[in-house]
């Protein structure tokens, strides 16, 4: 597995200045498309990846651009760890 360091963004929310760090994307070969992921950005990114084809962020890392319905998989453990760990 290939690590580069993390960018960030700003975004705007309720008025507030959010810095978020993207993970370093993921550039093995595991079993990440046997799982469902939580996007960074949320279903906004999710359809805008499908109308533009620019990939998504996982919050495990991985980088893609959707084309399945993620209800036919389980919720990959890491993204659900890291949404755990941040309080959502």
């Amino acid at each position: 597995m290939t690590s580069t360091e993390a960018p960030t963004e700003t975004t705007t929310e309720g008025g507030v200045d959010v810095e978020t760090a993207r993970p370093a994307p993921r550039l093995d070969e595991g079993d990440h498309d046997r799982f469902a992921h939580y996007v960074i950005g949320g279903s906004e990114a999710i359809v805008r990846s499908m109308v533009t084809g620019e990939p998504v962020t996982a919050l495990c890392g991985k980088v893609w651009v959707p084309s399945r319905d993620p209800e036919r998989y389980p919720v990959c453990p890491e993204c659900k760890e890291v949404k755990e760990q941040l309080g959502w």
